[in-house]
């Protein structure tokens, strides 16, 4: 083992002595000891600023950086080899099955995601770069019930989310002190894979989640300078789109361009995440507070202005404008409700391409074609970079617009716990991407729900009945809910629901919501990767 090293985790045979090699954990501990007292001062400054929002003072754009935005002259760099042309885009976990059929799915790229579809256990971090090195070597294959999968002649392109940089890997320690979720996963699909793929025509590719400010893409920026040089590839090769899911990056889109302007190939709305941000960074605001989840809509003020800004922002700077998730998975057994929920699809769809967006996201491989087709007709280039849309004048009193029409009812309150439970008891068990109502759900849709039912509870929001949100009434459903919630998610436990139920009710009376279920949840992946409890003391 590396001077300083120490992996945590145990019992993870050959995958991990393939993939924890002294080269790619040497390369880990550079971009630790170089990077992380950066990481840590910027995630200290998160709090500094929601101290500010929670003081009263309103988010606005930087006035430091104005400058920047103001000179026309500045572009990011041109679209790598496979990402010229990224209308439909597909999304899912690393797990080797879900790489084959994403890959092979007929969208234009896959975005492995180490993030929000994956149960961070220490055997789906592992395995899952296993299946991502395979695949780029074509040496990919799966089989199950007999049945035979491999990947096909001319598979997508791959793209690769890291974890947010809040989230420590603390199954890896460097110096005794965890490293960082975000340079784990980052480091070592770029060390054993980046000249590869090179090779093979293609570059590594990367979207980056839950920034909040531009000096965390500054960093990202340095990160890539440094690994480009340490493993002697030019600059310039990595590429990285990064994805405007909270409510801060909302008014720093044009600087996190700025920052990353030699790596960038654009921005994408994570649109599920951005209202969990809205709701949390604005969790002091009592006229903030929203409808059910379900009226909570693209269409609504805070969310099209957010994407008519994202749109306009990146044609400005000539690279892609991605359009949010189509959660939306085919309703079999009844195909009148399949119709109904498809036609919703390729109305999102049809706004998207209209608005200006360069691409979308799917979660599932039988939702390609109907997005495809749309884009096919309304884009008929690789992008629309050329489609500025200066008409669209976004001002920060826009992005900050919580009107929404619609009501707080108990089915709302209801949809929320079960989703809670649901999909927490799924995260523990180490599944991170469950079916839920023929929606494909990941953590975001979660958090949305735990933070709408603290932001209610806290602020005695009151049904459409008039009944008060309370916390005893949140225990009330959690207990309603509960013995349901084994029949929704394949392979969860009667404790698994406890933990998740425990979770919740505690959530609800705290003074502020957590900042990330998946950073509560942790400890309880144990279990789940055989480890007795050392990796998570050293964290503490």
């Amino acid at each position: 083992m590396l001077q300083g090293v120490k992996i945590l985790a145990k019992g993870q045979g050959q995958p991990a002595a393939e993939i924890l090699t002294d080269g790619a954990l040497q390369f880990l501990a550079a971009l630790h000891r170089t990077f992380d007292p950066t990481r840590q001062s910027l995630l200290l400054a998160r709090e500094s600023a929601q101290q500010r929002l929670d003081a009263g003072f309103p988010l606005d754009f930087p006035p430091e950086t104005a400058h920047i935005c103001a000179e026309p002259a500045w572009h990011c760099a041109p679209p790598a080899p496979g990402l010229e042309d990224r209308r439909v885009e597909i999304t899912g976990p690393p797990d080797r099955k879900m790489v084959i059929n994403a890959l092979n799915s007929g969208a234009k790229t896959f975005m492995a995601d180490f993030e929000d579809s994956c149960a961070p256990t220490f055997a789906n971090l592992i395995n899952g770069q296993v299946n991502l090195r395979d695949a780029i070597r074509r040496k990919i294959d799966f089989e199950t019930g007999g049945k035979q999968y491999k990947l096909s002649e001319k598979p997508a392109v791959l793209i690769v989310r890291p974890r947010g940089w809040h989230l420590d890997e603390a199954r890896v320690t460097v110096d005794n002190k965890p490293v960082s979720g975000s340079l784990f996963d980052f480091a070592l699909y770029f060390y054993h894979n980046a000249k590869e793929l090179i090779a093979r025509g293609s570059g590594p590719y990367f979207y980056l989640p839950k920034m909040e400010h531009y000096l965390e893409a500054r960093l990202w920026n340095d990160v890539f300078l440094f690994s480009q040089s340490y493993i002697g590839i030019p600059h310039n090769t990595i590429r990285a789109t990064v994805l405007i899911e909270t409510l801060p990056a909302a008014f720093q889109m044009e600087e996190i361009l700025f920052e990353l302007r030699n790596h960038s190939s654009g921005l994408n709305c994570g649109r599920w995440d951005y209202i969990f941000s809205f709701i949390k960074k604005r969790r002091a605001d009592r006229s903030a507070v929203l409808p059910d989840r379900k009226d909570v809509t693209m269409e609504v003020g805070f969310m099209d202005s957010y994407v008519r800004l994202l749109i306009k922002t990146c044609h400005k700077r000539k690279v892609a404008a991605m359009g949010g998730m189509s959660a939306q998975i085919p309703i079999k057994g009844d195909e009148k409700a399949n119709e109904v929920a498809m036609n919703k699809v390729k109305a999102d769809k049809l706004r998207e391409v209209t608005y200006g967006h360069d691409g979308t996201w799917i979660a599932h491989p039988l939702i390609n074609k109907i997005a495809m087709d749309v884009f096919n007709e309304k884009m008929p280039g690789p992008n629309q970079y050329h489609v500025r849309r200066e008409e669209f004048q976004v001002a920060a009193s826009d992005l900050l617009n919580s009107k929404v029409p619609g009501s707080i009812t108990k089915e709302g309150v209801r949809s929320n716990v079960s989703a809670a439970l649901a999909y927490c008891s799924g995260w523990i068990s180490g599944n991170g991407c469950i079916p839920l109502n023929f929606l494909m759900e990941d953590a975001a849709t979660a958090e949305i729900a735990r933070v709408q039912l603290w932001q209610w509870v806290h602020h005695g929001a009151r049904l459409d009945s008039g009944q008060p949100v309370t916390a005893e009434f949140v225990d009330h459903l959690v207990t309603e809910v509960s013995p349901e919630v084994r029949k929704l998610v394949a392979g969860i436990t009667d404790e698994h629901v406890k933990i998740s139920s425990e979770y919740l009710r505690r959530q609800v009376r705290k003074q502020w919501p957590s900042e990330f279920l998946t950073s509560d949840l942790m400890v309880f992946l144990e279990n789940a990767d055989g480890v007795k409890g050392e990796w998570h003391r050293a964290a503490l």
